[in-house]
C-alpha cells in the first residue's frame, strides 16, 4: 500500500511540473504540487490503521481546482502581452485603435494569423475614426444651431433698431412733409424753368431731372423750404416722363406746384430775378421778397448765353453768384448743378452768409476764398509769377552755359 501511495505521489507531482513547465507556469504551480505532495504523507501518517484506504475523490477535487486556476492566470498574462503588443505597433505607426475593450482584444488573439490581426485591428482603427468623425459633426453641427441662434437674436435686435429707425424716420417724414405743406402757403416761392427740353439729349435731360430730384430732397429736409414750383412742364414733355420715373407713386403727392404756364403769368415780372451765369449784374445780397427762377438745364453741351437770352426776351432782372468777388477762381465754367444753387440759395435764405453759402461750390474749381478784391489779388499773381518766369530764365540760361562748356571740353 505504501509502494502504491509512492508512486501516486510521483506520478502526480511529475503530471503537475510537466504542465508548468508547458505553459510557464513554473514557479506559480510549485507551492500548489507542494500542498498536495504533503498533505498525503500527512494523511498516511494520521492514519493508524495499514487497511485504512486512500481518498481519491478528495484529492481529484483539489487537482481540479488547481487546474481551474491556471487558465485563468494565463488568460491574463495573454491579454498583458496583447495590450504590449498593440502599444508597439501604435508607436510603429501602424493602424491601430486608441482605446480597445477586453472583448476586442480576446478577439483580436483569436485571430489565426498575423494579417488577420491587422486587418482586425484596422477595421477598429477605422471605426474610431467614424466614431470621432461623427462626434465631430455633432458638435459642429452644435456650434452651427448656436451660432443660428445668435444670428437670430441679432436679427431680432437689429429688428428692433430697425423698427426704432423706421418710425423715427416715418416721423421726419411727416415734419418734413408738414413744413413742405407750411412752405406751399407762407414760403418764399423758388422756379425752376422747365423749357429747355429742345436744346438738351435725352442724356442731359436725364441727369437734369436727377439734379432737380436730388435739389426737391435737400429743400424738403431744410428747416425753412422753398416753394418749389415747376413751370412751362408739359405732361407729354420727356421732363415729365423722367420726373414719373424717378419719383413713380410719389410724384403726386409732392407739395410742390407743377404748371404748363410761363412764370411771368404766375408771378409779377418785377419780383423776377433769373439767375444766370452769364448775366453782367451781380447779386450781392438774397432778397427774400423776389421769386428767384433756375434754368433746369445742363450746361456742359448748352451754347453760353441761352438762358440770358432767354430773360432778355421776357424782360426779366437777371443775376449772376459773385463767385469773384470771393473766391479766387482756378479755371473752367463758373456753371454749378442744380443741387449745389439749391444748397446756396438755401443757406443765403437762412444765414445771408456768402461765406458759409460758396462752401457748397466744389473744391476743385477754385484755389480759396479771399478778402480783398480779385483785380488787386490778380496782379500781385501776376508779378509773381512774372517774377518766377524771369528767375527759371535766368537758371536755365546758366545751366545751359555750363552743359555747353562741357561739351567744348569734351571735343
Amino acid at each position: 500500500m505504501q509502494s502504491a501511495n509512492m508512486l501516486l505521489k510521483k506520478m502526480a507531482r511529475r503530471s503537475v511540473l510537466l504542465f508548468a513547465a508547458q505553459h510557464g507556469l513554473k514557479k506559480d504551480l510549485f507551492p500548489l504540487s507542494r500542498t498536495l505532495s504533503l498533505s498525503l504523507p500527512l494523511k498516511q501518517d494520521n492514519s493508524c490503521s495499514p487497511s485504512e484506504k486512500l481518498d481519491l475523490d478528495a484529492w481529484k477535487k483539489v487537482m481540479k481546482s488547481g487546474l481551474q486556476e491556471v487558465p485563468e492566470r494565463k488568460e491574463l498574462s495573454e491579454l498583458d502581452g496583447a495590450r504590449e503588443i498593440l502599444e508597439m505597433w501604435r508607436l510603429a505607426g501602424r493602424a491601430v485603435p486608441e482605446k480597445i475593450s477586453e472583448d476586442q482584444l480576446k478577439t483580436f488573439m483569436e485571430c489565426p494569423s498575423k494579417s488577420a490581426k491587422k486587418k482586425y485591428l484596422k477595421f477598429l482603427h477605422i471605426r474610431e475614426l467614424q466614431k470621432k468623425n461623427d462626434r465631430r459633426k455633432l458638435d459642429e453641427k452644435k456650434e452651427r444651431r448656436l451660432q443660428a441662434q445668435e444670428q437670430v437674436s441679432k436679427a431680432d435686435d437689429e429688428n428692433k433698431t430697425k423698427s426704432f429707425m423706421c418710425m423715427l424716420s416715418s416721423g421726419m417724414d411727416r415734419a418734413y412733409s408738414w413744413r413742405a405743406a407750411q412752405s406751399m402757403v407762407f414760403g418764399q416761392p423758388l422756379v425752376f424753368d422747365m423749357s429747355y427740353e429742345k436744346d438738351m439729349s435725352v442724356r442731359e435731360v436725364t441727369n437734369t431731372v436727377k439734379q432737380i430730384v436730388l435739389s426737391e430732397g435737400c429743400n424738403r429736409r431744410s428747416m425753412d423750404p422753398f416753394h418749389i414750383h415747376f413751370c412751362n412742364l408739359r405732361d407729354d414733355s420727356l421732363y415729365h416722363r423722367e420726373f414719373v420715373k424717378f419719383y413713380r407713386e410719389a410724384w403726386g403727392k409732392l407739395l410742390i406746384t407743377v404748371t404748363d404756364q410761363c412764370y411771368t403769368e404766375v408771378f409779377p415780372k418785377d419780383k423776377l430775378i433769373y439767375l444766370t451765369a452769364d448775366s453782367p449784374k451781380v447779386m450781392k445780397t438774397f432778397d427774400h421778397d423776389k421769386v428767384y427762377i433756375v434754368g433746369s438745364m445742363v450746361d456742359k453741351s448748352i451754347k453760353t448765353g441761352v438762358s440770358l437770352a432767354r430773360a432778355k426776351r421776357l424782360g426779366l432782372e437777371t443775376a449772376a453768384l459773385p463767385l469773384e468777388k470771393y473766391l479766387l477762381w482756378n479755371s473752367g465754367a463758373k456753371n454749378l448743378t442744380l443741387d449745389q444753387m439749391m444748397h446756396i440759395l438755401l443757406t443765403l435764405k437762412d444765414t445771408g452768409d456768402w461765406k458759409a453759402a460758396l462752401e457748397f461750390v466744389p473744391k476743385r474749381k477754385y484755389c480759396g476764398f479771399v478778402n480783398k478784391p480779385v483785380s488787386e489779388l490778380q496782379k500781385t499773381l501776376n508779378l509773381m509769377n512774372t517774377l518766377k518766369l524771369g528767375r527759371r530764365r535766368e537758371e536755365t540760361q546758366k545751366q545751359f552755359a555750363k552743359n555747353y562748356s562741357k561739351k567744348l571740353k569734351h571735343k
